[in-house]
């Protein structure tokens, strides 16, 4: 049985300092589904992966990430008419980072509902979903929706990360009317404190909401109870992906049978790997990492 379901769009991404000026420039591939299901693979969880990539070679490097890291990709396809969408990231001393998004009409946008495997994502144990998704376009999100409806019908657990984009959405409006209904359709939800207004209503009781509270750590409320945890702290090179780090370490102890407390504490400790390289996955942890590294977390705080 899979454990883990989830569809999304690859991009490839350019990080430089400023761009007009830098002559050097690092090449990777990044999608908040994309990292997470590197995440859950690495800890021992069967994952797939539905998306589209081009017939280029960005879409070669995240097919062949993907492949190595034994995340099942038999539902991902090569578009021969579009091009893999790229993202560019700029660093600036002083300044926030930058971040640029080149992906109309790339492949990952042109996922339709055609694509979804209904009978393979109602066999999954969860299926994941992000806003980030459903705001590519339409049929992206009505296939997510197809996605939603397939898994309630199989009885499978939905988790939803929120990951509201601004740039990606036509009107604040629109976001919410989606996210929320996305949200209300989870049974488990990932949101940042700076989301919160944008899903009002799917925060009652029943539901599992995970809180992102920036520097003050992370929280959940489940079975009407509140557990918090701080951050992992470890040296940040670049917080870029550290929230699906996060989701794919709470869902992993989520699907390991852990308590919430357990939850947040593996999340945790997957968010603060993700920010310790320049790589949105790269420096995840496998299983067997994680003893290792929460040993060394501690100490670090210790010290």
């Amino acid at each position: 049985m899979t454990d883990v379901y989830t569809l999304g769009a690859v991009m490839g991404v350019v990080s430089s300092g400023r761009v007009r000026h830098d002559n050097e420039a690092r090449l990777d591939v990044c999608g908040p589904e994309f990292s997470l299901a590197i995440g859950l693979s690495r800890l021992g969880h069967q994952v797939a992966f539905l998306g589209k990539v081009g017939a280029d070679e960005l879409g070669a490097r995240a097919l062949s990430v993907l492949r190595g890291e034994g995340v099942d990709i038999a539902d991902t396809r090569v578009d021969d008419s579009a091009t893999t969408g790229l993202l560019l990231k700029e660093s600036r001393v002083g300044y926030p980072g930058l971040t640029s998004y080149y992906h109309g009409g790339s492949a990952g946008t042109r996922l339709s509902p055609g694509n979804v495997p209904i009978d393979r994502i109602g066999a999954a144990r969860l299926l994941h979903i992000t806003g980030t998704t459903a705001a590519l376009g339409r049929d992206c999100l009505e296939a997510v929706r197809i996605a939603v409806t397939a898994a309630r019908n199989a009885d499978a657990l939905i988790s939803f990360a929120v990951t509201y984009r601004p740039s990606l959405w036509p009107s604040v409006r629109e976001a919410e009317e989606v996210l929320s209904e996305l949200a209300r359709a989870s049974h488990l939800l990932f949101v940042d404190q700076d989301e919160l207004d944008l899903v009002k209503p799917a925060l009652t009781p029943e539901r599992e909401v995970v809180v992102s509270r920036g520097a003050k750590g992370f929280s959940v409320r489940a079975d009407r109870m509140r557990y918090d945890v701080p951050r992992t702290q470890v040296p940040i090179v670049d917080v870029a992906g550290s929230e699906e780090a996060f989701a794919a370490g709470y869902i992993s102890a989520a699907l390991d049978g852990l308590t919430p407390p357990e939850r947040l504490a593996r999340g945790s400790m997957l968010s603060a790997a993700a920010t310790t390289g320049a790589s949105e996955w790269q420096t995840l942890p496998a299983r067997a990492d994680l003893p290792r590294f929460n040993a060394g977390t501690a100490q670090a705080g210790a010290g």
